[in-house]
């Protein structure tokens, strides 16, 4: 075998490689032979057919067996003798080959780059920590206990207001003409809580028992039903009912009717849960300073081949975002091109973090083993219940699911290990300010 590098610019590398017409014919000749040895053919006896006869019924088959397996074997040959690893799968061009004549082709790749991971021992970061407040906790249970109240009749007449439940019946009409899906009688509408189409509640609220109202509204723009999406509606409403919910009660009660024994239990698996909430939001912000600081220490070439994979990606999804109704306020006065280059320069830092992580994970012998994966396809499943079988069967009948699945994992096992390394100090802070913290960078504030 022969090979020449013809191209070494950045990370692409190309080679011409030439596999020699005896090699591909000793192969061919000596797959004849292993078949020869078995086969039956009419009027010979079995293995005794003549090499002669089986070339002629079974070279052309066989050579392309052997063909197939020369480029892959002569690619990653010619890879391995140079010590370079592929960050996406080479690329085999103008093959050429007759019969009796060599087998030539070229090979273009983009290899993985040198990384060489900083010493996380010097990186310092703060954890941001909030304690769990006596009144969160209060807070959350009546939410919790608020799912249970009952509905009871006003006590007396008045005004429907927000909060009410509003027993109506509706016809809805779009010029002049009643639509499909758009009426119903005795629905119960519980104003202020922004259930139903917007603009209907506030048309609502004020009336009384018996009272007829005609309610305009202008239907969103992405509504699901196309012929009414952006239009305006006119429903006849009469109010049947009006209702009230009970005082929320939080009692021993309330605990049993969420399988806890007592109050106590309650209040604390409530407090255990918000803990969980808090460490998620404690983690996502050390995690966010400590990949700015990643990114900044480590400069290297990406393959741009995973940078335009990972730019079209995102590039979809946001488009799909900015042909929507917020599409103006998403693009923020840029242009296609002001933003193509920024989502670009979104795309090579995911890559080179996760070339970085990956890296660091190699190095460091973490992997993710089977029971790790195991509970992240049963956690995957259980968020679709009644459908957990069907999930299951995707994700081991799909190629990619699996690996798909299994980046996350790897990246939280490499970040754990940085950071056991790096300098962390917790920073007690209140649980309005790890929220806002939060809120600010998922808004770009």
């Amino acid at each position: 075998m022969q090979v020449t590098e013809t191209n070494a610019e950045g990370l692409k590398r190309e080679f011409a490689i030439m596999v020699p017409a005896a090699d591909i014919q000793a192969q061919v000749t000596a797959k004849l032979e292993e078949i020869a040895r078995t086969i039956r053919l009419p009027g010979f006896r079995p293995g005794k057919a003549p090499i002669g006869v089986l070339r002629q019924r079974y070279a052309k088959s066989i050579t392309g067996e052997v063909l197939e397996a020369q480029v892959n074997e002569s690619s990653q040959k010619a890879m391995d003798d140079r010590g370079l690893r592929p960050a996406v799968p080479p690329k085999v061009e103008d093959l050429k080959f007759e019969e009796g004549a060599d087998l030539e082709f070229k090979l273009a790749v983009e290899v993985m780059p040198e990384i060489a991971p900083m010493d996380f021992s010097s990186i310092e970061l703060e954890r941001p920590t909030a304690e769990v407040e006596e009144k969160s906790i209060d807070e959350a249970v009546e939410r919790l206990a608020s799912n249970l109240r009952k509905t009871r009749p006003l006590a007396e007449p008045r005004p429907a207001q927000s909060g009410d439940i509003a027993v109506i019946d509706f016809v809805g009409k779009l010029d002049g003409e009643a639509f499909a899906g758009g009426s119903a009688e005795g629905y119960e509408l519980e104003l202020g809580a922004g259930n139903f189409v917007p603009g209907f509640e506030d048309q609502v609220i004020g009336a009384e028992v018996g009272e007829k109202r005609e309610v305009r509204i202008t239907m969103p723009a992405d509504y699901g039903a196309e012929h009414l999406a952006g239009k305006e509606v006119v429903f006849d409403v009469e109010v049947k009912e009006l209702k009230e919910r009970e005082p929320v009660t939080v009692d021993e009660e309330t605990a049993k009717n969420f399988g806890f024994e007592t109050l106590a239990e309650l209040r604390e698996a409530v407090k255990g849960r918000i803990e969980s909430e808090y460490g998620a939001l404690s983690r996502a912000r050390v995690k966010r300073v400590l990949f700015d600081k990643l990114d900044e220490a480590h400069k290297f070439d990406v393959p741009e081949s995973l940078v335009s994979q990972e730019f079209e990606a995102i590039w979809t999804e946001l488009k799909q975002q900015l042909d929507g109704p917020n599409g103006e306020q998403i693009r923020e006065g840029k242009s296609d091109e002001d933003l193509e280059a920024e989502y670009r320069r979104v795309a090579d830092r995911r890559v080179r973090l996760g070339l970085l992580l990956a890296e660091v994970g190699r190095l460091n012998n973490i992997s993710v083993s089977q029971d790790d994966l195991g509970r992240a396809l049963r956690a995957e499943a259980s968020r679709y219940p009644g459908q957990e079988e069907r999930v299951l069967d995707f994700y081991r009948q799909t190629p990619g699911a699996m690996a798909r699945l299994q980046a996350p994992i790897l990246e939280e096992k490499v970040v754990d290990y940085i950071l056991e390394l790096a300098q962390v100090t917790n920073k007690t802070v209140t649980p309005e300010e790890l929220v806002k913290e939060a809120e600010d960078e998922d808004s770009g504030t």
